[in-house]
C-alpha cells in the first residue's frame, strides 16, 4: 500500500511539474507598463469549447489564450464557466482589439469581438481595469507577429 501511495505522490508531482511548465509566458504592454502573465494556450476545436469551464478558481497572474489559428469575428460566452472574466481580444500583430470587462459565470449571452480576431485572453475579471488594458494596447506572446 506505500508502495502505491509513493507511486501516486510522484505521478501527482510529474503532472504539477507538466502543467506548470506547459504555461505560456506572455506579457502586456499598456501605458502603465508591462504585465506579465502565465496563460494556458488552447488550440484545437475541443480545447476551444472547453476553455475555462468548470474550472473555479484561476490565479490572479495566470490567463488562457485562444488561438483561434485564423483571423475571423469571434463569438464567446460564459456557459459552464464559474469565474468572472476579462474576455481581451487580440489581433494577428497582438493589439488588442477590445475587452469584454466582467464577464459574468453562467451567462448564455454571446460576447463579441468588435472586428476579426486571431485570439483572445481570458484573465480575471477586473484585471483589465487594474493595469489600464485598453484597444491598440500590445500582447506579446510567441502566437503574435510582434516578437
Amino acid at each position: 500500500m506505500r508502495q502505491v501511495v509513493a507511486v501516486l505522490g510522484v505521478l501527482l508531482g510529474l503532472a504539477a511539474a507538466h502543467a506548470e511548465t506547459s504555461l505560456d509566458r506572455l506579457s502586456i504592454t499598456t501605458a502603465s507598463g508591462a504585465h506579465k502573465f502565465k496563460v494556458e494556450v488552447m488550440h484545437g476545436t475541443a480545447a476551444l469549447e472547453r476553455g475555462l469551464m468548470f474550472r473555479r478558481f484561476m490565479p490572479k497572474d495566470h490567463g488562457m489564450l485562444f488561438d483561434f489559428g485564423t483571423t475571423a469575428p469571434v463569438m464567446m460566452w460564459m456557459k459552464n464557466t464559474y469565474i468572472p472574466l476579462d474576455m481581451v481580444f487580440i489581433d494577428k500583430s497582438g493589439h488588442v482589439i477590445n475587452v469584454a470587462a466582467n464577464a459574468q459565470p453562467m451567462d448564455l449571452k454571446i460576447i463579441p469581438s468588435a472586428k476579426p480576431a486571431y485570439a483572445a485572453l481570458e484573465i480575471n475579471a477586473g484585471i483589465a481595469a487594474d493595469i489600464g488594458l485598453k484597444p491598440g494596447d500590445v500582447v506579446h506572446d510567441a502566437l503574435f507577429h510582434n516578437q
